[in-house]
């Protein structure tokens, strides 16, 4: 799934390729990926692309006359830049945004069709989209403690939902506990202020260090293989391969939908995470798929916006 830094980088090509354009039309070649029907996805051709902004992963695009087009490609949605009035491809072609001067290709390869695009009308509107959780980069400790506990989570599953933090998946979670040296199964409120300043420090450290290196590829040329494998990674997608910090084998653990990878020697004090316990943690507090965790909507009472000290 396209997390914060890949969505940024999204963002940063299309501010410099289609912003400023006019949207002719809007070919579908999957209805089932238009999740609303009023306003009429027909009422966005001729209008100007005016802007782009992030709401969590999601992707909306700012038309003229207070539209916005919101995408959220899930996890094998995926953006490209192809040559104007491009065919849209079979069976992993959802749609086409065609500009007038290129089209904006819209794919999604995976059997179970989740990426989804809707057309609202007014900012208002884009409120729905926002699961409340706080923006990490540019956050200060108090809120980024804040979130952190206000649930009892293991602190992977914390890290990944959205009503709590913003942006972040299975790729980048798994980077950031390596980095802060935390097994992803630790408990949020049985964390040392210690390990929550470390943690506070590997998110930020982890999200800015990648923000800017796909960013600066995205001055270049289009975001063509946003993946969540990749070499660099330290763990995540490195199951049985030797972490770069100790040389121990990258270990994982696998729940429905979900996966963690870590390292036990730098993690978990050497202890491999796969006893009954375990499992039955995992059950309680990891949701079956990542759209039910994705979708998840913080509850009016939770004290939406507020830090604690």
């Amino acid at each position: 799934m396209p997390e914060l830094p890949d969505v940024e980088a999204y963002l940063e090509a299309l501010r410099r390729m289609a912003v400023g354009h006019v949207l002719e039309r809007i070919r579908v070649a999957s209805p089932i990926i238009l999740r609303t029907f009023d306003p009429p996805i027909q009422v966005a051709a001729g209008k100007r692309i005016v802007g782009v902004r992030r709401i969590g992963k999601r992707i909306v695009f700012e038309l003229e006359d207070d539209l916005y087009l919101v995408v959220h490609l899930m996890i094998a949605g995926r953006f490209h830049w192809r040559e104007r009035g491009a065919r849209v491809p079979a069976r992993v072609g959802h749609a086409a945004l065609d500009l007038d001067h290129a089209t904006l290709m819209l794919t999604e390869a995976n059997a179970t069709k989740r990426a989804s695009l809707h057309l609202v009308r007014g900012t208002a509107s884009l409120e729905p989209f926002a699961r409340g959780g706080i923006e990490l980069l540019g956050s200060d400790l108090a809120s980024f403690r804040a979130a952190l506990t206000r649930e009892s989570h293991t602190v992977k599953r914390a890290l990944t939902d959205p009503t709590l933090f913003s942006g972040i998946g299975n790729a980048y979670s798994d980077e950031i506990l390596h980095r802060a040296q935390l097994a992803p199964t630790k408990l949020t409120r049985a964390l040392s202020e210690a390990e929550v300043v470390r943690l506070y420090d590997a998110t930020l450290e982890v999200l800015t260090e990648w923000t800017d290196r796909l960013v600066a590829d995205a001055r270049e040329a289009f975001p063509e293989k946003v993946t969540a494998f990749r070499p660099e990674f330290a763990v995540h997608g490195k199951y049985g391969k030797p972490c770069p910090v100790c040389g121990s084998p990258v270990q994982r653990i696998v729940h429905a939908e979900n996966e963690a990878n870590y390292c036990a020697t730098c993690q978990t004090g050497g202890k491999l995470l796969a006893d009954r316990a375990l499992s039955r943690l995992l059950r309680e507090d990891w949701p079956r798929t990542l759209e039910e965790l994705e979708e998840r909507v913080r509850p009016a009472d939770s004290g939406a916006g507020r830090s604690r000290t």
